[in-house]
């Protein structure tokens, strides 16, 4: 859009560029302008001897019609602050208006003039909504460096009535490295699990991570004393967020979707005890875990998955050899995973996401 005093500094500017051999429409291109706009121009001038602009006044200077007065603003603000009317929002304060007869300006309009105010807050003694920030990022690149646990239910015959699975897992094996059933949450029988795996781990150096959700038996005095005391680190989900621990929620879902998951509520504690002990048994030594190049648990966490990737990349090689037009590109990708991340930082997740898919 320009202005009357810089259009007689455009029309000369075209003139120039066309005397130097321009075409008009190429130098009308450059300033932004359509050929008729600049012949409108030079006409204007011939007749009236000077640029003149008709255009409408905008509407971002019109004064709307519907505008509050002064007089209506200060009212607002007013009835706001009085006392009966002082801890309520506009959405109460608009409706207990009209029961009364009155009306000074719509349910937006209060808004607008307090936020101008600089008074649109929480009203009430509510405290306003807490931003609570992503936990921090923890990468894995060898067994025993970051583990999740979280526990669970499992139903007993008794209606209303559950017990507690208790389940540690190894992130960069996904090897379930501790278990327990109990009749209670408790963080006395969670910091005894985690004394029991890092023996069991041979945990001696600090610096393992442990993360887990918000709930009592995490956050108890006596599992966060045990933590200080193995010299292992803590990390908490977000509340009510169960992206933030997907490793436990996933383990969970696959263990109760395993075909052998009971139909029924299990019997007694004991029942449930012997079937967890086979579930893990399974999992660890049978099962081949996608998210680990499909070795099991225990050849990722022994340090057997190498030998066994190599050995299906040799296998995938020779069979290409054998017959190449089976092949439209490249071999599946048998390397190793040698990295995995929890609750990994933006411009890692950008990267995962651009991986390719193996079916």
């Amino acid at each position: 859009m320009i202005i009357p005093e810089d259009r007689q500094m455009a029309i000369d500017l075209i003139g120039e560029a066309v005397s130097a051999g321009a075409r008009q429409y190429k130098a009308c291109e450059v300033i932004e302008i359509d050929s008729r706009t600049l012949r409108r121009w030079q006409k204007q001038l011939i007749e009236e001897q000077k640029l003149i602009d008709r255009r409408k006044e905008s509407a971002s200077t019109r004064t709307p019609a519907n505008k509050l007065t002064e007089e209506e603003r200060k009212q607002i603000v007013e009835v706001c602050n009085q006392p009966e009317y002082k801890s309520l929002p506009p959405s109460q304060i608009v409706p207990m208006l009209a029961d009364k007869g009155e009306y000074i300006a719509s349910e937006s309009s209060y808004y607008r003039v307090l936020r101008e105010e600089d008074q649109v807050n929480r009203r009430g003694r509510s405290e306003a909504p807490k931003t609570i920030t992503k936990p921090k990022g923890y990468k894995a690149e060898n067994p025993n460096e970051v583990w999740s646990w979280d526990i669970t239910y499992l139903a007993s015959a008794l209606k209303g009535s559950f017990y507690y699975l208790y389940l540690i897992e190894d992130i960069f094996s996904r090897k379930i490295v501790g278990w327990e059933v109990h009749e209670k949450e408790s963080s006395a029988h969670a910091s005894l699990l985690i004394r029991k795996a890092c023996l069991s781990e041979r945990i001696q150096q600090e610096g393992l991570v442990l993360h887990s959700d918000n709930g009592s038996p995490m956050k108890g005095v006596t599992m966060l004393a045990t933590l200080q005391n193995l010299g292992v680190v803590p990390s908490f989900s977000r509340p009510s967020v169960s992206d933030d621990n997907p490793y436990s929620e996933s383990l969970f879902r696959t263990l109760k979707y395993t075909p052998s998951f009971p139909a029924k509520p299990f019997e007694s504690i004991e029942a449930a005890r012997k079937w967890v002990h086979e579930f893990v048994q399974w999992y660890n030594d049978e099962h081949r875990h996608s998210g680990v190049q499909f070795v099991t648990p225990s050849q990722r966490h022994n340090g057997e998955d190498k030998e066994i990737l190599e050995k299906r990349k040799a296998v995938y090689e020779a069979a290409k050899e054998r017959n190449p037009k089976r092949w439209s590109g490249e071999i599946r990708d048998w390397n190793p995973v040698t990295e995995v991340w929890l609750n990994p930082p933006k411009e890692i997740r950008a990267e995962e996401q651009k991986l390719p898919k193996v079916a």
